[in-house]
């Protein structure tokens, strides 16, 4: 049975946006065993509204670089067969650098690396399996923020992983075997 993680960040609320969009609402109501959030929640009721909207049993999150929250830097899981990374990605230069989130990825030996703080999106295949989120809120966040909230759904069974990108309410699907 594959094990399905939403994958979310970058919210900024209440800075920046007031609450979760309804399309990202209606997208984490499917349901999930994980939630994976990079980080840059600005209030930490997020954390706990956001688990509670998709059902996740666990839950791990990052700090951002806007979070005062006492969250770690990194996570990482188990899911299927499969190792997790979770960062939020302020230390990347420039924002969402591939070859740095690559290095990285193997540095903490993780199949699979969730990242932020780029506010855009992002699906990509190397030397490590490399996924954002994006905002989903769809706030601004510097750089090329995509100004679309969005957010991921996860299926990972053995070594198959199976992306459901949200891009406020349009669904994008990408499959990997790792």
């Amino acid at each position: 049975m594959p094990v399905r993680i939403l994958a979310a960040g970058d919210t900024h609320i209440p800075d920046r946006a007031e609450k979760i969009p309804e399309t990202i609402v209606e997208f984490a109501e499917e349901g999930y065993d994980i939630l994976a959030f990079t980080g840059d929640l600005t209030a930490k009721r997020v954390l706990s509204e956001f688990a509670e909207i998709c059902n996740a049993g666990k839950v791990y999150a990052v700090r951002g670089n806007m979070d005062t929250i006492p969250l770690p830097l990194r996570e990482s899981f188990k899911a299927g067969d499969l190792v997790f990374g979770l960062i939020h990605g302020h230390g990347i230069y420039p924002r969402g650098d591939r070859r740095q989130l690559e290095a990285l990825a193997l540095e903490m030996g993780v199949d699979v690396l969730i990242n932020g703080h780029t506010h855009s999106h992002d699906v990509y295949m190397g030397k490590a399996l490399l996924l954002n989120p994006g905002s989903a809120t769809g706030v601004w966040g510097g750089g090329n923020a995509s100004l679309t909230p969005s957010a991921m759904g996860i299926e990972a069974s053995k070594r198959k992983v199976k992306v459901s990108l949200c891009l406020d309410g349009d669904i994008e699907v990408y499959k990997f075997e790792l």
